[in-house]
């Protein structure tokens, strides 16, 4: 499997010198495995960027393993080309509202006018949405396993596992609002032994003092799920918009010393960072 980033960052795109080298495009991440269609983490507008390297003729075929329904997550969508193309189809897996209402009708009452100039269903490409809780299901040869996670409102992690390698996608994990450090059952089943883990790292633990309630966690914590989940690789990921490169730099290099001492790899996520696992 070969991972590659797209966007890394939370809450809201950003640009300007300051962040040019880690980017500014929030979530999205591609998996390309061989044989497989396009498969990828989340619709942030780093989804733009991932479109273009698409096919743009209406042979798209693609599967899009969204986290939650957050603008920072989804705010791609329309803007991703292949779905500009009559024929090209798009299956986005989703979690399940608590509210009653379906993905598709949520989505359905943001991408609309006024907030946009058409609704989703007037992209000449096909996006079908599934509406998903703890789950585990099959997408070509990929085995998928969904499980609900903290955050704001219904959130779902990912694993993938494929010929023995895997990849887990948490991306927004709120952390115990008191800052300690424990991991929900379904986070650790995602976490657990996995080659590459790409976890959420908002905050450090200065800013989570304040923001504790906003679904997010600390370096330190993604660091202490990796350990404790026996994660070979970790990626940080959802940096804060706030986050310079320099900053960025610092964590970094924090971060692999730590890792190095506890048995794992770390790796800071920019926008078009590939990782061959397995």
């Amino acid at each position: 499997m070969q991972v590659t980033f797209f966007g890394v960052r939370g809450s809201t795109p950003c640009h300007g010198d300051s962040v040019a080298r880690y980017g500014g495009n929030t979530s999205c991440v591609a998996v390309h495995v061989p044989g497989q269609g396009p498969l990828f983490f989340d619709l942030g507008t780093g989804a733009r960027d991932l479109g273009a390297g698409q096919p743009q003729d209406g042979s798209f075929r693609g599967t899009c393993l969204l986290s939650h329904l957050h603008w920072d997550h989804t705010q791609g969508l329309p803007f991703f080309s292949p779905l500009h193309a009559e024929g090209a189809e798009l299956d986005v897996y989703a979690p399940a509202q608590d509210d009653g209402r379906t993905v598709a009708e949520v989505i359905g009452q943001v991408i609309r006018p006024p907030l946009f100039p058409i609704v989703v269903d007037q992209l000449p490409g096909k996006v079908r949405f599934h509406d998903t809780a703890d789950s585990e299901f099959m997408i070509g040869n990929v085995k998928v396993m969904a499980r609900m996670v903290p955050h704001v409102g219904p959130t779902l992690g990912y694993r993938l596992e494929w010929q023995g390698h895997s990849v887990a996608y948490l991306s927004d994990h709120q952390q115990p609002h008191d800052g300690s450090f424990s991991v929900s059952e379904g986070a650790r089943e995602l976490a657990e032994g996995v080659d590459l883990l790409i976890h959420d790292s908002q905050y450090t633990s200065h800013e989570f003092a304040t923001k504790n309630t906003w679904g997010h966690c600390t370096i330190d914590y993604a660091m202490w799920v990796a350990e404790h989940c026996h994660v070979r690789t970790l990626a940080l990921f959802h940096h804060d918009p706030t986050r310079t490169d320099a900053m960025l730099d610092e964590v970094r290099e924090s971060a692999v010393v730590k890792g190095e001492s506890a048995g794992f790899a770390v790796l800071t996520a920019f926008e078009g960072l590939t990782v061959d696992v397995g």
